[in-house]
This record gives structure tokens, C-alpha cells and sequence, in this order.
């Protein structure tokens, strides 16, 4: 594991580095490689280049944590009009590939999920609101994953909704112990699980700590998502985990529109864009919006390359 992992998710945490990094006027040109940019206008034309690729794309409005009523009903109205503006794109045909190119992915947060009073319920309700929305649009909406002590909660709101909303997303992180038994309850007909390894920083009582017990736990989570009723989402950028989803649709039989492989915005694009040429569904995470700074430090904390390139680009913009 990438021994400054722990520093820049602790640096994740910090309100003193956060409103240094993000006073740093060249900073914003930096993040440009993970973030689409401010705005839904900004997101719109990364969207349509990414579709005309011939990939498929995953948009987060950016935020989490809300703590005030009026800004998790500003989430939600932005994304009632994110799925307008997606709902318009031209949709390329993907040879072979039937499902939804489009999708949002929200963090339950960002909804209300952590408001002093009936905020579970708030959120779930915002939820609904976005998924009756997305289901006039043809757009898919996934359930995205934020730190352990929020996991119940979130899963028992997409359980619930996935009475209403069968195709409803969900995200399970492959580093928390009790992931594989998620997976396995999480996989029946119709589910969609996006299967990912983590990206918060997480005590060893709830989550594998080295790196090969996170490859290892994401591989046994991914078969039994693979051998399961669903939907899996392959959400890595290890090689290893790729060629094994590849090797395990082909075991049980899975064609091209029945799991895809997604990646994240401005990382390893040359092998997002190999996976699409072979045929295969491939699915970009793209954020976009002003919050920006959690999802770039965890992005940072992934892979040493990000810090590096982070790091080099302030150095020559100084």
C-alpha cells in the first residue's frame, strides 16, 4: 500500500489544508484532470466527448456531508437538472452494449443522510425524488459509497427504494470485512453492484489495511458478484482485477451488456479506451462542481502516479 496513504487522507480531513490548496490560484487548472470543471456546462461537454468515444459515463455532482436543509434540496435540484441535461446528449450506439449509457452516481450525504434530524429519512426521500426523475429520463442513478459508519444506513435506504427502483445502483467497497457478505445478499436478479476497492481512511477492526488483502478481498467479492443474478460494475484500475472480471464473465457466459469495467475521469484513459475497442462496456466516473478537494485527495492517496503528477504540475505552475 502506498506508504503516504494514511497522510493524505488524514490531509483529506484537514479545514487548514483544504483552504490552502484550494486558495492556490493554479490549483484549479491542476484538478482539471480528475474534475470535469465548476459547472453542469463544463461537465455537459466532457460528457458528450466521453460518449462519442464510444464509452459510457457515470456523473457525480460533487458534496457530501451536508449538514444544512436548504443545500441538500440544492443538491437535489442540481441534479434534477443534470438529468435533463443528460437525458438530451446524443446517445451513440455501442455495439452489443443495450443498457443506459448514461447515470448519476449521489452520495446519500449530500442528501440530507447526516441532517441532525430525520436524516436517513430525508435522504431517502431526495433519493426517490432523483430516481423517479432518472427512470422518465433512461438514466441510471447509483448509490455511492462514503466511510463504514454510514454503510448500514445507506444500503437499507437502496433496499428500500429497490422495491420501487429495481435497477438502482449500489457501491460496495471491497477493503470492509463485511463486504463479501454484502455482495452475496446484494447480487439477485436485476441488483447492480459497483464494486470498488476504497478510498477512505478506515480502522483495521472494519477494514483490510494491506494491499493484497484488498486485491485479494475484491477478487473473492468480484466472483461471487460475477456467479450472482445481477449486474456487477468492475470499478478498478488494477490490472489484475480487470483481467479477472474477464476471465470470470467468460466462465459463466456473461456478454458485453452484462457487467461493465468503470474508471475514474483522467485515469488510465489508454486502457478506458482499449476495453471500449475490444468490445467491451466501459463506464467513466466523472465529478464535477466546486467541492472538490475530498474527492481529489482520495484520488491522490490511490496511486503515488496521481501525487506525483499533482505535485510536478504545482512545481511548474509556482
Amino acid at each position: 500500500m502506498n506508504p503516504l496513504r494514511p497522510l493524505i487522507l488524514a490531509a483529506a480531513e484537514s479545514p487548514r489544508l483544504k483552504r490552502a490548496l484550494t486558495g492556490i490560484p493554479v490549483t484549479a487548472d491542476i484538478v482539471r484532470r480528475f474534475v470535469a470543471g465548476e459547472t453542469r456546462i463544463d461537465l455537459i461537454g466532457v460528457a458528450r466527448t466521453l460518449l462519442n468515444s464510444g464509452r459510457m459515463v457515470s456523473v457525480d455532482f460533487l458534496g457530501e456531508n451536508t449538514t444544512d436543509r436548504n443545500q441538500a434540496e440544492a443538491t437535489v435540484a442540481e441534479y434534477l437538472s443534470l438529468i435533463n441535461d443528460l437525458a438530451a446528449l446524443d446517445r451513440p450506439v455501442l455495439p452489443g452494449i443495450a443498457v443506459p449509457p448514461v447515470e448519476v452516481s449521489v452520495k446519500l450525504s449530500a442528501l440530507g443522510q447526516a441532517l441532525p434530524v430525520d436524516g436517513p429519512a430525508i435522504a431517502t426521500e431526495n433519493l426517490r425524488i432523483l430516481c423517479t426523475k432518472a427512470a422518465q429520463a433512461d438514466v441510471w442513478v447509483t448509490v455511492d459509497a462514503e466511510d463504514h459508519t454510514t454503510t448500514e444506513a445507506t444500503l437499507a435506504t437502496v433496499r428500500e427504494l429497490r422495491c420501487e427502483f429495481p435497477w438502482l445502483g449500489a457501491v460496495l467497497q471491497a477493503y470492509l470485512h463485511r463486504t463479501e457478505s454484502d455482495c452475496r445478499e446484494m447480487s439477485g436478479s436485476g441488483s447492480r453492484i459497483r464494486l470498488c476497492k476504497g478510498a477512505y481512511r478506515e480502522p483495521p477492526e472494519v477494514a483490510f489495511q494491506r494491499a493484497s488483502e484488498v486485491t485479494d478481498s475484491y477478487l473473492r467479492c468480484l466472483e461471487v458478484l460475477m456467479r450472482g443474478e445481477g449486474y456487477p460494475m468492475v470499478a478498478s484500475h488494477d490490472p489484475v482485477p480487470i483481467a479477472a472480471a474477464a476471465d470470470l464473465a467468460a466462465q459463466r457466459g456473461r456478454d458485453a451488456d452484462r457487467f461493465e469495467y468503470q474508471m475514474l475521469y483522467g485515469i488510465r484513459s489508454p486502457e478506458q479506451q482499449r476495453l471500449a475497442a475490444a468490445g467491451s462496456a466501459v463506464r467513466v466516473y466523472v465529478p464535477y462542481g466546486s467541492q472538490w478537494y475530498g474527492y481529489l485527495t482520495r484520488r491522490l492517496a490511490e496511486r503515488p502516479a496521481n501525487l506525483a503528477f499533482f505535485l510536478r504540475a504545482l512545481v511548474s505552475k509556482s
